[in-house]
């Protein structure tokens, strides 16, 4: 039986996050899990939708909450490739997410970076996966150039 670890979680938000990739937008992806089941799984869509809030997590987020039922999120994980940036945080913090599991750091726009914190209940994890993550992004912004 195949087990479902936070790896495995990260591998979906990965494939996520390769939709991205061949959609030319910053490659990043994410997942969100209920104690039922998967419940979201989204990737950035900033240029296609020409808006610049349509990161992988707000979409994730809307989406989760839509299905649920709920603007409270307190019994999910989201699963994301990237740090969240200021936004996204806000977004993970208002919608009380009861974990945030993140593969690659952003040291220059991660909520981390700007010391902010998440919910007072949500539990961080970072890293899994995250040469995975981080390839990813290299490899979109060295073909940019």
């Amino acid at each position: 039986m195949l087990e479902l670890t936070h790896e495995y979680y990260m591998q979906l938000a990965l494939k996520q996050a390769q939709m991205a990739y061949e959609a030319g937008e910053i490659p990043v992806g994410a997942v969100i899990l209920s104690p039922k089941g998967i419940v979201a799984q989204a990737h950035n869509q900033t240029e296609r939708l020409q808006d610049v809030t349509a990161h992988a997590e707000m979409l994730a987020i809307t989406a989760a909450a839509q299905h649920l039922g709920a603007k409270y999120l307190r019994q999910c994980t989201l699963y994301v490739t990237l740090e969240p940036c200021v936004m996204c945080a806000g977004a993970c913090y208002w919608a009380q997410l009861g974990a945030v599991i993140y593969g690659a750091a952003d040291e220059k726009r991660g909520f981390g970076s700007q010391a902010l914190g998440l919910h007072p209940k949500t539990k961080i994890i970072a890293g899994v996966l995250e040469e995975d993550c981080k390839a990813l992004l290299q490899a979109f912004f060295k073909r940019l150039r």
